[in-house]
Parts: structure tokens; C-alpha cells; sequence
């Protein structure tokens, strides 16, 4: 099994990046902050405006290190990475298979399935521990209607009419979020917002799936398969579709619980948010406490579900890029997406 080596986040301003001997360095001011060995670390992600030597992008580039540089309030902008890793002839599988219905369908109505029912469970969790029988009524009827949007994904003829249930699932599941919050601060959810988020909560659940969404990116080259190559999402230049489709699956129980759990300890408060005049977003302190618990969270562990195996949370998206590998290959008959137990 792959080594879950960490993410370097750098969001201080006016930092600079270079690399001695064989460590990547931040400076600040023009002294030197932090020296970390290129082996410990597999991506580097930059926020803002932050500066790197040209000799640093090649460093990484050769040491197989992703740079990813996002806006500060942590909106995609690209990615550079060193020589293209993805196997030819998987690749040509994947391409192949996007041109098969029947392939396709069985792949979205799977993940969409699974999808579902981590929604499905992240509604449990909180209707178990929930005191107020109103509330807990309520999110168990939001179960019952997941379960039976569910259950038509069986009779969807074609990906478009999967993507209508989704989005219906979408609906049901988000409806329901304000009622498992329970945040010191009174931060509310109210509906799903983005591009650009309205609010603090959507701020919070934006950024995790944008962290998400560079794990996965990560996992599927690592593995060989072509990120852009989507079977769920429309594919565009520049968008990473199939990466979007594989987070679907990973969406509620890595960034949604996460992000529930961080406001009913009253880790995060409006203090950790700034507005400007079209949106909300989390400020530099903010992403520096969402970013610590996300890496700690990458480190717990779980029996992956197919596997057997204890793994750290950090490596599903690469186990599930495995998997869907094997698929292509011939190994499976089918992908086996993430159940959340």
C-alpha cells in the first residue's frame, strides 16, 4: 500500500520558496521559517501570492512533488507537476470505457449509490445522538426519502437522468444539515452556495472540497488514470472531471463530518471569516485551524471496506483510484466505491 506522505500548506503572505540540498524552505521577511525533506512530503500547495525560485519548480518536479497554487481564499487557479506519470495503456482503457453506455452507467448509478448512502449515514450518526425527538423525526424522514431516491436510481435509463436524481438526493440531504449543527458560535447553513459561498458554513464546506478535490487529483496520476476523464461530470478543458466524480462518493463522510464536528466543538467562529462584497471566506487563521484538523483527520485510521486493511483515511482516494484501475484492467468486474460504515 501506497505511504500517506504529507501536504506542505504555505498561507502566511509574502513567503518565499526555494529548496537546499535536498529540503524544500519557506522564508518570511527574508528569514528562514520552516526546512522540510523533499522524501517526507508528496504535494505543496500555495495560497496567495506567495513566491518560488524557479530552480524550486523543478526541484519538485523532479522529486515528484505537485505544486498547486490557490487564491487566499483557496479558489483552484493550476497545478504543476513533473514528467506525466499515467500508464498509456490504462489510460486507453479509460478512454475506451467512457465510450461504452453500459460501462458508464453501471460506474455513475455505483457511485451514486454509495453516495447516497454516506449521506445516508451521516443523517444516522447525528439522528442517534439527537435529544430533541422533533429534530431526530426529521432527520430520519430525511433517510427514508434518501433511501427511496435511491432506490430509483435502478430504473434511471442514462447518466442524465442519474445526474436529476443527485441532484434531488442533493436537495433532501442539504435541507437536513442546519438540524445536525449544533455550533456554539450560531453559525447556520441555510442552503448549499457556491462560486462564490455566502456564508460561513458554505465557506468551510468549499474549502474542504477543494482539499478534497487536490487529494484526488493526487491519487488518480499517482495511479496512472487521467484526472480530466470524467464519466459523471460534463468534461471540460481544464476541468478535472473524473476527480470530481470519484470525491462524490467521499464528500459526506471526509468533509462534511469533518466540518461538523469542527463547529460543535466551536473550533471555528465567525471570527475566522472575512466578507467581501460578494462572498464569504475563511481568513488566513481560519484555514490554518480547517487545515490542522484536516491533516490530523488524514491520519486516523479505518478498515477500508473492500480491502480488509487498516488504512489511514488519507489514502481512500488512491485506494479507490486502485480500484477503478483493477476495473479497467480486468481485475474486477465492477468498481467498488466507498462505504462509509
Amino acid at each position: 500500500m501506497k505511504r500517506l506522505l504529507d501536504t506542505l500548506y504555505v498561507l502566511t503572505p509574502d513567503s518565499y520558496l526555494f529548496h537546499r540540498n535536498e529540503n524544500l524552505c519557506v522564508s518570511i521577511g527574508g528569514t528562514e521559517k520552516a526546512s522540510v525533506p523533499v522524501h517526507q512530503i508528496d504535494s505543496l500547495v500555495v495560497f496567495g501570492k506567495d513566491t518560488l525560485s524557479t530552480s524550486l519548480l523543478g526541484f519538485c518536479g523532479q522529486h515528484g512533488v505537485t505544486v498547486t497554487f490557490l487564491t487566499v481564499h483557496g479558489r483552484f487557479l493550476g497545478r504543476l507537476c513533473g514528467p506525466v506519470s499515467g500508464n498509456v495503456l490504462l489510460r486507453r482503457r479509460q478512454y475506451a470505457a467512457m465510450d461504452d453506455p453500459a460501462s458508464v452507467s453501471r460506474f455513475v448509478r455505483d457511485l451514486l449509490y454509495a453516495k447516497i448512502r454516506n449521506q445516508k449515514v451521516v443523517l444516522l450518526r447525528h439522528a442517534r445522538n439527537e435529544t430533541d425527538e422533533d429534530t431526530r423525526t426529521s432527520l430520519l424522514d430525511g433517510v427514508e426519502r434518501l433511501s427511496r431516491l435511491a432506490d430509483q436510481l435502478a430504473d434511471c435509463p442514462d447518466v442524465a437522468s442519474m445526474r436529476g436524481l443527485e441532484g434531488a438526493a442533493a436537495t433532501v440531504y442539504f435541507a437536513h444539515f442546519d438540524e445536525m449543527l449544533s455550533s456554539p458560535s450560531g453559525l447556520l447553513f441555510g442552503t448549499r452556495s457556491r462560486r462564490p459561498p455566502l456564508n460561513e458554513v458554505n465557506a468551510l464546506l468549499s474549502f474542504l472540497y477543494t482539499m478534497l478535490a487536490h487529494d484526488t487529483v493526487s491519487a488518480l496520476e499517482a495511479v496512472g488514470l487521467d484526472p480530466a476523464a470524467g464519466y459523471l461530470h460534463a468534461l471540460r478543458p481544464g476541468r478535472p472531471s473524473f476527480a470530481l466524480d470519484l470525491m462524490e462518493e467521499l464528500r459526506a463522510p471526509l468533509c462534511d463530518r469533518l466540518a461538523l464536528t469542527m463547529l460543535d466543538r466551536g473550533q471555528l467562529s465567525k471570527a475566522d471569516f472575512q466578507t467581501d462584497a460578494e462572498a464569504v471566506y475563511l481568513d488566513e487563521k481560519g484555514r490554518r485551524k480547517v487545515l490542522t484538523q484536516w491533516a490530523a483527520r488524514k491520519k486516523e485510521t479505518i478498515r477500508h471496506p473492500f480491502f480488509h486493511e487498516t488504512i489511514p483515511i488519507g489514502l481512500i482516494p488512491h485506494t479507490q483510484a486502485m480500484l477503478f484501475a483493477r476495473v479497467l484492467r480486468g481485475d474486477l468486474d465492477r468498481y467498488p466505491p466507498f462505504s462509509w460504515r
